[in-house]
């Protein structure tokens, strides 16, 4: 089969071998996988794919395609279904093999190029959220308004019973986009203070939930705009690791909490769990048009290098897709 491999920090597409598939795996053929920031890492060799290193370093953490094979351990899934599922790698290739239980059947509301951007952001952001403890009528703040999780985020926000939802962008254009999407309010980061904007917004209460992608940058604001007992998940740190002179003052006069996670190095078993989470909670409103799946642009497999370019320059809204 054809695929993309990371050589010397560049995206190479060659002929590899077909991967293999065991009594609990899905052999699937890829009709659509999309990109995610940790690629971009992947490629500069700092966010390695979890365990051995594998002989044709493959990019990709998601799919949607059908099902070639099935194995006999497989659950109900069989040949010929529609699937979508999350990949610790090698979603860029013709072929993957995925346990069982980390994939999803497609709605039929969901073409290909949709279902191929779902399962990394839409399963990230409802898992974080879930450790928010969002609770209906809550306040909440996205940060990356227009990124992938940001888009699955809130909607997911709203489905959950937020009574009030702002973001974070950097255009004008971002921030129209996500207000279609259920946007309350949105915040230009290179035009104002998000945290001042939080708490006009509240009559100075704050927001009661966080989920932030940026980090160390954030940091200072992001505790400034949170109520009292307000919770924060930290899954990304596009700003930065560290957080020099921060304070950590108001984590005990406000009573904040603060949690930090990732999904592709979690155990299988914990990846199944909140696959499960999001096919119970998530799914029905993928199929019913509820929750919709921005797709900013679409590219041969074959030119994942531009696609990643596109990424890079940040104009993206949504997700970027490639098509085998």
């Amino acid at each position: 089969m054809k695929a993309i491999v990371i050589e010397g920090g560049e995206l190479v597409w060659r002929e590899v071998p077909e991967p293999l598939a065991g009594p609990d795996d899905l052999l699937v053929a890829v009709r659509a996988c999309a990109l995610n920031r940790a690629d971009l890492l992947q490629r500069r060799g700092a966010y390695p794919q979890p365990g051995p290193k594998p002989e044709h370093e493959i990019p990709g953490l998601e799919f949607a395609g059908e099902v070639l094979e099935a194995g006999a351990r497989a659950g109900d899934f069989a040949a010929g279904d529609r699937v979508m599922g999350l990949l610790a790698g090698g979603g860029y290739a013709e072929r993957v093999s995925v346990n069982w239980r980390l994939a999803v059947r497609v709605p039929e509301a969901l073409g290909w190029r949709e279902a191929g951007a779902v399962p990394e952001v839409f399963i990230t952001a409802h898992d974080a959220l879930r450790q928010c403890e969002l609770r209906a009528g809550e306040r909440v703040l996205v940060h990356a308004a227009g990124s992938g999780v940001g888009v699955a985020a809130i909607q997911i926000a709203k489905v959950m019973g937020a009574s009030f939802v702002m973001g974070t962008a950097g255009s004008a254009e971002k921030l129209e986009r996500a207000a279609a999407l259920g946007l309350d309010l949105g915040v230009n980061y290179r035009e104002a203070d998000f945290a001042e904007a939080a708490l006009a917004a509240t009559d100075g209460a704050g927001v009661d939930a966080i989920l932030d992608v940026i980090g160390a940058a954030y940091w200072e604001r992001n505790l400034r705009a949170l109520a009292r007992q307000g919770r924060m998940t930290l899954v990304g740190l596009m700003g930065g690791a560290v957080a020099e002179g921060a304070s950590l003052g108001p984590l005990l006069t406000k009573r904040l909490q603060v949690r930090g996670t990732t999904l592709r190095a979690r155990p299988p078993e914990q990846k199944a769990l909140a696959t499960r989470a999001f096919e119970t909670s998530v799914l029905p409103h993928l199929a019913s048009g509820r929750i919709v799946v921005p797709v900013d642009g679409v590219w041969p497999l074959r030119e994942a290098a531009a696609a990643q370019a596109h990424m890079e320059s940040n104009a993206n809204f949504g997700k970027i897709v490639l098509e085998p």
